[in-house]
């Protein structure tokens, strides 16, 4: 049986893109909070990693002494939803990544930081995504990332034309290459709050 009750969903807030997705899951009925301390994610029941620059974020989750709890977080179960950086950040493994560079890990995965180019090469592509329906994803990707090799219990959830993957899920773990925050595309942030009704049912 599913809660009714609102899921507590924190955006971690450090950089990046976090207004819009505030706007999407509040839009959605969640509790959205700023997560920025250990204690603001204790207080949540999910969390959103969103885009921006990985290696800004993961410097920064180190200095606020995010990075441990939300290691920790993953390692039981909370239910993530990484977009762009955050699904870079959510991978195992990263290439083109900056010397230094740390992930929170967790997704069985390997990421190519940067993948398309700079913010020039962004652009706009319709995605089949057969776990959301017949409907298309109309799908931004804007200095983007893209999964270079999944393990055997990731769960490809859409590619490119090109057959390169571009959304994953793994368990408690969502990433997408891509921004849905910033198209009015909220079936993934739906996805993403169904997995946390779910686990705190």
């Amino acid at each position: 049986m599913v809660s009714t009750r609102r899921p507590r969903v924190g955006v971690l807030a450090l950089q990046g893109d976090v207004r819009e997705h505030v706007r999407v899951l509040a839009g959605q009925g969640a509790a959205v909070s700023l997560v920025r301390r250990p204690a603001e994610l204790a207080a949540v029941d999910g969390l959103v990693i969103p885009g921006g620059e990985s290696s800004v974020i993961d410097k920064l989750s180190r200095a606020f002494g995010m990075r441990e709890p939300i290691q920790e977080a993953i390692a039981t179960g909370m239910p993530v939803y990484g977009t762009c950086a955050g699904l870079i950040l959510l991978a195992d493994w990263i290439t083109d990544g900056i010397a230094g560079q740390q992930t929170f890990g967790g997704l069985d995965a390997t990421v190519r930081r940067n993948a398309f180019g700079s913010q020039v090469d962004s652009f706009e592509v319709d995605l089949e995504v057969p776990e959301l329906g017949d409907q298309p994803v109309h799908a931004v990707f804007i200095r983007a990332p893209i999964v270079e090799a999944v393990g055997s219990g990731v769960e490809i959830l859409s590619r490119l034309p090109d057959d390169r993957i571009v959304a994953v899920r793994q368990g408690s773990l969502l990433g997408t290459a891509f921004h849905p925050e910033v198209t009015g595309e909220h079936r993934f942030h739906e996805m993403f709050l169904d997995m946390v009704r779910g686990r705190a049912a």
